[in-house]
């Protein structure tokens, strides 16, 4: 018999840090429905019109300041990871890596599972969280993908794994390595999404933003929401550190354009933060298993910044998984249990 097909699947990265292939990547992330949920000739105005040549440059400057002799983070982290989790499998498994916008492509990755004659596949989405925007459009493409072949073998997705003990003590852990220093406060901070999109993910249409904390505690009513699982993911983090609710605060960042997005944002908790005197402060990000844009320059430099000019004087992240042994570890617990 074949083997069991596995497709790890990241957000994206540019295949470099140029203003032209930077905005190559933001055209094709920005133009996914499911990114900006708003109609097609709007999204197409709105991507094609303003963000990308105006945001192209900018983007290229941080991606610079990033990337490294091997490329960029994301993606090195991500082969590290396909390497190390097809080792641990054995030869009955097949490991590939696909980024959802640009290289290495989803279609590319799945193509070489089919030619190989697999018996099934896994589809792995590198998110804890389920967002329609993320694991969904992951989802989505790989079913558009598959539902042209002749033959579909057994194909199974993994949602979300928020709660996975073994990725939960990865990320303790590595907070934990910080704690004999002084902090004033902690954060833990996740990509934000618009409020409209957590709106549609209620099939209730009754619990989000209708009900006080709506988001605080998981239920059935939100088991399917991407910020009550934050909220979650931060919780079981905390247990692990022995935190108390003082001890710390979930935010977002990340934000995009002037509609509502996810609060508290992470900016208005650093001014909050600053304006009560607080100095020192770690930070979690907790929707990321690899460092990347939003973690090595959005939180160690801009958020850094932004605390000193408020009076601040640390903004500390915390690593990410990357290729830590424990979460290549866990990452076989969820590949084979989930």
């Amino acid at each position: 018999m074949g083997k069991k097909g596995i497709l790890l699947v990241n957000l994206g990265t540019p295949d470099s840090p140029s203003t032209a292939d930077v905005r190559k990547y933001l055209g094709q992330f920005l133009m996914d429905e499911r990114v900006i949920d708003i109609n097609a000739v709007g999204r197409t105005l709105l991507v094609k019109g303003i963000i990308v040549p105006f945001r192209g440059p900018k983007s290229a400057k941080i991606y610079k300041e990033i990337w490294t002799k091997e490329g960029s983070p994301l993606l090195i982290y991500g082969h590290k990871v396909r390497d190390e989790i097809e080792k641990k499998l054995g030869n009955d498994y097949q490991v590939e890596l696909a980024m959802r916008y640009q290289s290495p492509s989803i279609e590319d990755a799945i193509e070489r599972l089919k030619q190989d004659k697999v018996d099934s596949i896994k589809v792995v989405p590198l998110f804890p969280q389920y967002a329609s925007a993320s694991t969904g459009s992951v989802h989505q493409l790989v079913m558009e993908i598959v539902s042209k072949w002749q033959a579909i073998p057994p194909i199974n997705f993994v949602s979300s794994y928020y709660d996975h003990p073994g990725m939960i003590k990865v990320f303790a852990d590595n907070a934990r390595k910080y704690l004999d220093q002084k902090w004033d406060h902690i954060l833990f901070s996740f990509h934000g999404i618009p409020q409209r999109q957590m709106r549609k993910a209620d099939v209730s249409g009754q619990h989000c933003l209708k009900v006080n904390d709506c988001c605080a505690t998981l239920t059935e009513n939100n088991k399917f929401c991407y910020s009550a699982q934050c909220h979650h993911t931060a919780q079981l983090i905390a247990k692990d550190l022995a935190l108390t609710p003082q001890d710390y605060t979930l935010c977002f960042q990340s934000r995009l354009g002037n509609d509502p997005w996810m609060k508290p944002y992470t900016s208005d908790i650093l001014k909050e933060l600053a304006d009560k005197g607080v100095k020192r402060i770690l930070v979690l990000c907790p929707a990321f298993v690899a460092d990347c844009l939003e973690t090595l320059y959005e939180i160690s430099e801009e958020y850094q910044e932004e605390f000193e000019e408020l009076g601040g004087e640390k903004v500390q992240l915390v690593e990410s998984l990357n290729d830590n042994p424990a979460w290549i570890d866990a990452l076989e617990d969820i590949i084979l249990n989930k």
